[in-house]
């Protein structure tokens, strides 16, 4: 298969090399466009890719084109595109942009162009990303097997609907960020205990990926596994009781809508 990538950034990169690691493309079948000389200069060197001078020639010479540039540079980037349709015959486009509906991205591409709307999050740029995706008017089952070959390269790959993007932008797209705040502040609990710093966060870092485990691997609600952990009159429950008058799950409930409500405001 040959990849195209349009916007060399650290989600970009990531699902490239997540690629070449499953050996879906060799190095050489691999194109690549940046604004940004230094990216590109690093990606070539560090994976072998080849740089092209513009976005046109990524789009003809590639089977599928991630488009992984800021969300207000894609219309632009979709925009040249179009404006040399003959370079998007035979050419699935996979964007990665949080908050453009595929309904606004489509509008300014030729009628037929198949077009694939997708969100990852950074734990893809270390093989454990988790990502979803949702079909334009014209892509086909066979499109959504692409899609979650390329997006599966780097983690795992649901397919949603359109109109639940945003949900995912709210829920995996930012929730990375949410994590590391609990690590870092389970961490922050141990050391005002008097734990060292490093063996706090080491403790806080392995309970949380520990965890994270046990939900995945035993397939039980994290509220079973939850009770597993939480003896009658013993310290968990005391920790639940603190956590839930001081509003942490309403808490988090609020951070994946706010973000959801943001994505939403983007695409207006």
């Amino acid at each position: 298969m040959k990849l195209g990538l349009i916007g060399c950034g650290k989600m970009g990169r990531a699902l490239i090399e997540g690629a070449l690691k499953q050996g879906i493309a060799l190095p050489a079948e691999v194109f690549v466009s940046s604004r940004t000389a230094s990216a590109i200069e690093t990606i070539t060197s560090e994976l072998g890719v080849t740089a092209v001078e513009n976005n046109i020639e990524v789009a003809t010479k590639a089977d599928v084109v991630l488009l992984c540039t800021k969300p207000t540079d894609i219309p632009l980037v979709l925009l040249e595109l179009a404006n040399e349709p003959d370079c998007l015959q035979g050419t699935l486009l996979i964007s990665a942009a949080a908050g453009l509906t595929i309904q606004q991205q489509e509008k300014i591409l030729p009628i037929g162009v198949r077009f694939v709307r997708c969100m990852p999050n950074t734990p893809a740029l270390i093989g454990q990303g988790a990502a979803a995706y949702a079909l334009g008017s014209a892509a086909t089952s066979a499109d959504a097997e692409l899609a979650c070959k390329v997006l599966g390269a780097a983690g795992s790959v649901i397919e949603v609907k359109e109109s639940l993007m945003n949900a995912v932008t709210g829920v995996s797209g930012s929730g990375p960020a949410y994590v590391y705040t609990f690590i870092e502040s389970l961490a922050d609990g141990g050391v005002a205990e008097g734990l060292p710093r490093a063996q706090a966060l080491e403790l806080a870092v392995k309970t949380v990926q520990g965890a994270a485990a046990m939900v995945a691997e035993t397939g039980l609600h994290p509220a079973h596994l939850r009770d597993m952990v939480t003896s009658p009159g013993g310290t968990t429950i005391e920790a639940l009781a603190s956590l839930e008058e001081n509003g942490f799950r309403s808490t988090v409930i609020k951070a994946v809508r706010t973000a959801t409500r943001k994505a939403n405001d983007m695409g207006k």
